[in-house]
């Protein structure tokens, strides 16, 4: 089993075409054995909640909700073992712009990642990943993130198992360009009760912060005159696998 910890976190988005736009802001992740979830002390567990709803299809355990995923991604996942990096709900409120599970086989070897990426309307979309052995990945973008850019395009994402340090970033391409890239660093400490306090105490309603950021930085955007990708009338497939 891991043992969890927590990783201040450093964000940072940069957008290159057609405005040049970037922000960072910090906070912090949970790192988390998906079949040992941490148990707080009563009096903090508002402030760490990990719920099944809020990830996949909403219907069960966060761990059955990944094997669904992996599942019908013609994977058996049943004796493998998952590490995930996520933001627990906060005060009843969670956002997870991009959550990460790492899924070993019983000899410990990592089989594949999947990357699930959250955005600001509720949607939830999954990304199978079967990274190389610098943790880099590659797969077609088919979920609507932003309001400023379409479902179209292919992302790089690196996504190296995070040990002392994290460091994850997402480059989405299009056109022989990179618009966008995303960035999230920092270092490991110990999910001690102390240290959950610390963090709550330096970061407090950090989903929503982290949500509120997001949406004040897309109406700096569109002041700015960047045009609006409407959202696709049709639903966006619940997987995408990559090999």
């Amino acid at each position: 089993m891991t043992t969890p910890a927590l990783y201040r976190t450093r964000i940072r988005h940069v957008r290159r075409t057609p405005l040049r736009h970037a922000f960072a802001y910090r906070g912090y992740s949970w790192f988390v054995d998906l079949d040992d979830l941490p148990r707080l002390p009563v009096w903090l567990r508002p402030f760490a909640r990990f719920d099944g709803r809020d990830h996949f299809g909403g219907t069960g355990s966060l761990r059955a909700g990944l094997d669904d995923v992996l599942t019908g991604a013609g994977l058996d996942p049943g004796t493998w073992r998952v590490t995930a990096l996520l933001m627990p709900r906060m005060l009843g409120y969670v956002f997870n712009p991009l959550s990460v599970y790492w899924c070993h086989d019983r000899d410990g070897a990592l089989r594949c990642v999947v990357a699930e990426v959250h955005n600001t309307y509720g949607g939830r979309h999954p990304y199978v990943l079967f990274p190389d052995g610098d943790g880099r990945a590659e797969a077609a973008k088919e979920f609507y993130v932003s309001p400023f850019n379409a479902v179209e395009g292919t992302y790089t994402l690196r996504v190296p198992e995070p040990g002392e340090r994290l460091a994850v970033s997402v480059t989405l391409h299009r056109d022989g360009h990179a618009p966008f890239v995303a960035s999230m660093q920092g270092r490991r400490t110990p999910a001690t009760a102390v240290r959950v306090v610390g963090a709550v105490l330096r970061s407090p309603l950090a989903p929503q912060l982290v949500a509120a950021r997001i949406r004040v930085q897309g109406v700096a955007l569109w002041l700015r005159g960047l045009p609006v990708v409407p959202r696709p009338t049709t639903p966006t497939p619940n997987l995408e696998a990559s090999r």
